[in-house]
């Protein structure tokens, strides 16, 4: 049996055992497959293995790959979720379904304006990135600015909203990675439960969070998608990108 569909295999019952252990139902996670540095065959391979979100963090890369796979277009779900720097969102707003990256309103605005020039797409949907860790290598608003960002992208036409991504430093403890995804989680509860009654907030339900290190501690803090990539491709090597 093909590797890949071993991983698949191996990642989903991780996630059952994760979901249950913290008295949740796993169809309530999705598996976001993190196909970044590897060619267009393995996300072809994870398709008919029965995925079908795929994550990319290199705009250029993806689009050739989403160009690729053209004809599986109707079965896949793309997902940008790397840095996005402002000379790249026409690209991103013209190939991708999500955008889990968006820390800054010039972004949000950029994707707004320049999805609205594709009247054929859906709208594109986005998620604000919070850097829960402060780091300064890592892309995000901090915590305390992500309530009144949510509450500027959600004025946006041509784009839903649709929650929050983090990406929390690396921890081996899960009593550490579940203190930093806690504070995602209730940043984002508090969201939701401030503006239930607001439309522009009505599928703000995504919380995305959690990778092949910390899975189990991300569905224990209530992620509704997990980003998995080594543990389903194997080991990056700088040969694959």
């Amino acid at each position: 049996m093909n590797s890949i569909v071993v991983n698949l295999m191996q990642v989903k019952q991780r996630i059952e055992l994760a979901a249950l252990s913290a008295k949740r139902e796993p169809e309530d996670i999705e598996l976001l497959a993190v196909s970044k540095t590897f060619p267009a065959a393995a996300i072809e391979e994870a398709m008919h293995a029965g995925q079908s979100a795929f994550g990319e963090n290199y705009v250029q890369e993806a689009v050739e790959k989403i160009t690729q796979l053209a004809k599986l277009r109707p079965w896949l779900v793309w997902h940008f979720i790397g840095p996005l720097q402002s000379n790249k969102t026409r690209e991103v707003a013209e190939h991708f379904d999500w955008v889990h990256s968006v820390d800054r309103l010039k972004i949000a605005e950029r994707l707004s304006t320049q999805r609205g020039e594709f009247p054929a797409l859906a709208e594109l949907q986005v998620c604000v990135q919070v850097n829960v860790s402060q780091e300064d290598s890592k892309s995000g608003v901090p915590l305390d600015q992500a309530e009144s960002l949510c509450d500027a992208i959600a004025k946006l036409p041509n784009i839903v909203l649709r929650g929050l991504m983090a990406i929390p430093a690396p921890n081996p403890d899960p009593n550490q990675q579940r203190a930093a995804l806690s504070q995602v989680r209730a940043c984002f509860k508090h969201i939701q439960a401030s503006r239930f009654t607001d439309p522009r907030f009505q599928f703000f339900d995504t919380l995305s969070m959690g990778m092949s290190d910390d899975l189990e501690a991300a569905i224990a803090e209530g992620s509704t998608m997990v980003r998995i990539g080594t543990a389903i491709f194997g080991k990056r090597d700088k040969i694959n990108k």
